[in-house]
């Protein structure tokens, strides 16, 4: 039975109904591929690039302010069952002006004007 651990709920919002019911109905695996043509993966590396690729994009996540990120996170999941714009809206705002009023802010905005790497949080001993 495929409809298990949410299976039926999340898998038909991120391929659409039709390519859903045929990997549900038929238990068809999918090559990396199609998974890169559906959206499942963002990126299809060969296994010797993928502990490259893997710390690129933490190096990446890494750049942005800690809160920047985990307000991003939680506002990207709200957001896929959120009743409607308004309500995706509504977080976004909040968001932004939770972000807009810490140190790390004004860091990332002094570091762009000085055109150098920010150093957040931790990173400069806060």
């Amino acid at each position: 039975m495929a409809a298990q651990i949410g299976v039926s709920y999340f898998l038909p919002r991120m391929v659409g109904s039709s390519v859903a019911a045929e990997l549900m109905l038929t238990g068809r695996f999918l090559g990396a591929d199609r998974a890169l043509g559906l959206g499942l993966v963002s990126k299809v590396v060969g296994p010797n690039e993928l502990e490259a690729e893997g710390e690129a994009l933490v190096k990446d996540m890494l750049a942005t302010t800690p809160l920047g990120l985990r307000l991003t996170k939680e506002c990207l999941n709200h957001s896929i069952d959120a009743g409607g714009l308004e309500a995706a809206i509504a977080m976004e705002d909040r968001n932004q002006i939770l972000c807009a009023q810490g140190e790390d802010f004004r860091e990332g905005v002094t570091a762009f004007l000085e055109k150098r790497s920010p150093q957040y949080g931790a990173a400069r001993g806060g």
